[in-house]
């Protein structure tokens, strides 16, 4: 039975990468430590890497979304200061505004990878990043604004860090189809035309990666990014007597 059966054939090249990885530190007997997974890359190394040798993942605190991992042979034991994090934040001035996106931004416009950046945790007062701990001292002295807002980033001890702020809503909707479209369509509760035209424009990701396939297959588990509508997962499907589709959905902002 093929390893790649399990996963959507665009994942293979991940694939690929993660047993590259696993056979690096059997060869070398050292371990390896990757940049930020996101959770569906999360979820494949798992998979891939099994129990057959030791690894971990930590995103530099608890309930963190994007994780590093480090995969090692079992004489390593990993400690917090071998996924090299770092913690980074600045205070938001008064009467500015400042979203993910804001950020987000800012921070890729710096020519940083968006795989050398973990989550990004935003609240009124102040902004907190994490990132690749060889990045620290590039974000204190360059990172200077985040759109017209004058900054100044800090590195702060990990213990320190915001817990993520997420709020999921749970509903039901009934769709035609597990197509990306359709179900984007019930979810938001807009037309499908209009829906589409969002997926061509690249508005739309399916497991953290854009896709611009309308007819993109969906499944449970499976997480869409809307910009300017949040994230919709699918939490349960069952067949309809009318050969339809209800779905379980949760709904973040």
């Amino acid at each position: 039975m093929s390893l790649y059966q399990h996963f959507r054939p665009e994942e293979k090249v991940f694939i690929d990468q993660v047993l590259d990885w696993k056979m690096a530190v059997e060869d070398s007997y050292a371990p390896k430590l990757t940049d930020f997974l996101d959770p569906r890359e999360q979820h494949i190394l798992s998979a891939v890497l099994g129990k057959g040798i030791g690894w971990e993942l930590f995103g530099g605190g608890p309930g963190n979304e994007r994780k590093r991992a480090l995969i090692f042979p079992e004489y390593f034991v990993p400690e917090p200061e071998d996924f090299q994090i770092a913690l980074l934040g600045f205070a938001v001035p008064k009467f500015s505004s400042l979203t993910h996106r804001d950020v987000l931004g800012a921070i890729m416009g710096s020519g940083v990878k968006r795989s050398k950046i973990g989550d990004i945790i935003v609240a009124a007062d102040r902004v907190q990043f994490f990132a690749a701990k060889e990045l620290a001292s590039y974000f204190t002295f360059h990172l200077d604004k985040v759109g017209n807002t004058g900054v100044n980033v800090a590195e702060i001890p990990l213990e320190k860090a915001m817990p993520p702020r997420e709020t999921w809503k749970e509903s039901s909707v009934v769709s035609s189809s597990l197509r990306l479209d359709a179900v984007l369509s019930a979810s938001v509760n807009l037309a499908r035309q209009k829906v589409q035209q969002m997926i061509r424009q690249g508005l739309v990701k399916v497991n953290w990666k854009q896709t611009e396939d309308c007819d993109y297959p969906l499944r449970e588990g499976d997480v869409i990014s809307v910009r300017g509508f949040g994230r919709i997962k699918i939490l349960g499907s069952a067949k309809t007597k009318k050969e339809k589709w209800r779905l379980l959905i949760g709904k973040q902002k």
